[in-house]
């Protein structure tokens, strides 16, 4: 069994930041890729961010330059700092994990799992 447990979401003002975290616990030995995705209401979830163990990063086009996620593949942990923040950004944001495996040669494919949700709200 795995464990996604996120933390960071809250509050914010229009122009401001936030930094989310995400960290993976169970039986892990690597991940393949880590990520958030986000969903608004009345809205399909899209990704935001992802990131392979190997260090590539894709973004969405709409926070490009504004965000940034990296991730520890030691700690199993994957983080997304939100700069810049609009209201268009407010969502509930997922952790997304990629291929789990019990040995150390990230792949793709394996297990995927999803995280609780957390709630961004840009407001003034």
């Amino acid at each position: 069994q795995v464990q996604l447990v996120e933390s960071g979401g809250g509050l914010v003002q229009p122009g401001g930041s936030l930094t989310l975290s995400c960290k993976a616990s169970g039986s892990i030995f690597s991940i393949y890729a880590m990520g958030w995705y986000r969903q608004a209401p009345g809205k399909q979830r899209e990704l935001v961010a992802l990131i392979t163990s190997g260090g590539s990063i894709k973004y969405t086009e709409s926070v490009q330059g504004r965000f940034t996620a990296s991730r520890s593949n030691a700690e199993n942990t994957v983080w997304l700092q939100m700069n810049s923040l609009k209201p268009e950004d407010t969502a509930v944001y997922y952790c997304y994990v990629e291929g789990v495996y019990s040995d150390y040669d990230a792949r793709p494919g394996g297990e995927d799992y999803w995280g609780k949700g957390i709630l961004v709200a840009v407001s003034s």
